[in-house]
C-alpha cells in the first residue's frame, strides 16, 4: 500500500469526510509521500513519524506530556477496535522474530537506560523495567492486545525520535543503524495502514486536527 494508491482514494473521497478527517489524512499522506521519496534512514523515519502524528495529535497545553500519552493510548485502542481485519496484529506477528524483537532488546532506545545514563536511576532500576517492558510486550502479543503491544513497541521508537530530533543523535552515524533501519521499515508499513483505517471509517470521531487552516 503506497501514498499514490492512498492519495487516489482520499481524493476521491473526501468531500464527505469531516473537517478533521479530511485534514488528518492529508497532512498525513503528504509526509508519507515525502518519507517514500527519501533516500536516507534518518529522513525517511522522521517524515514517516511526522505522518503518524499527523494522524493522530490533538491539542496538547504546554507541558502536558501525560495527556498526550493518553491520546496517543487512546488512538491506537480505537484504531484496534476498528480493525476488524486484523491487520495492525498480523503486521506485529509478521514484524516480530525480526526488527520488533530486534528493538525491544536493544537498550539505547529504551529512555529508562538514559535515566539511569543521567545518574537519576539507578543500574538495577532501568534494567528491571527494560526486562518488565519486553515480558509485558511478550504477553500482550500472546494475548492478541494489539493496542498494548504498539505502544510498547511505539514508545521505544519516540526515544529514539527524541534522539534525532532534539540533536541527540548524528546523521547517518553508524552507532544507531540498525535500530534506524528496522523503525523506518515498520513505520513505512504502520503508518499507511493507519490511514487506511481513518479512510475507511470516515464516520468515526477523529476529532479536530491540531493547527487548523486559519485563512488571513
Amino acid at each position: 500500500m503506497t501514498y499514490s494508491d492512498l492519495k487516489a482514494r482520499q481524493r476521491a473521497e473526501r468531500e464527505s469526510h469531516s473537517e478533521g478527517l479530511a485534514l488528518r489524512t492529508h497532512r498525513a499522506l503528504s509526509w508519507l509521500d515525502r518519507a517514500e521519496q527519501c533516500e536516507d534512514e534518518d529522513g525517511k523515519f522522521i517524515f514517516l513519524w511526522i505522518a503518524f502524528n499527523a494522524a493522530y495529535a490533538n491539542e496538547i497545553v504546554e507541558g502536558e506530556r501525560a495527556h498526550e500519552k493518553k491520546t496517543f493510548v487512546m488512538f491506537l485502542e480505537k484504531l484496534v477496535e476498528l480493525d476488524t481485519e486484523d491487520t495492525l496484529y498480523q503486521l506485529i506477528w509478521s514484524e516480530f522474530s525480526g526488527s520488533i524483537r530486534v528493538l525491544l532488546n536493544n537498550q539505547f532506545v529504551f529512555e529508562p537506560f538514559w535515566e539511569y545514563q543521567r545518574g537519576n536511576i539507578s543500574q538495577e532500576q532501568w534494567k528491571s523495567s527494560f526486562d518488565s517492558a519486553r515480558t509485558a510486550a511478550n504477553r500482550a502479543l500472546a494475548e492478541h492486545r494489539t493496542a498494548d503491544a504498539l505502544s510498547i513497541i511505539l514508545s521505544r521508537m519516540y526515544t529514539l525520535r527524541n534522539q534525532l530530533v532534539h540533536g541527540g543523535a548524528t546523521w547517518n552515524s553508524r552507532v544507531n543503524r540498525d535500530q534506524l533501519s528496522d523503525c523506518a521499515r515498520f513505520l513505512g508499513k504502520l503508518v499507511p495502514q493507519i490511514i487506511k483505517l481513518m479512510l475507511d471509517n470516515p464516520n468515526t470521531l477523529w476529532g479536530d486536527a491540531v493547527y487548523p487552516v486559519v485563512e488571513s
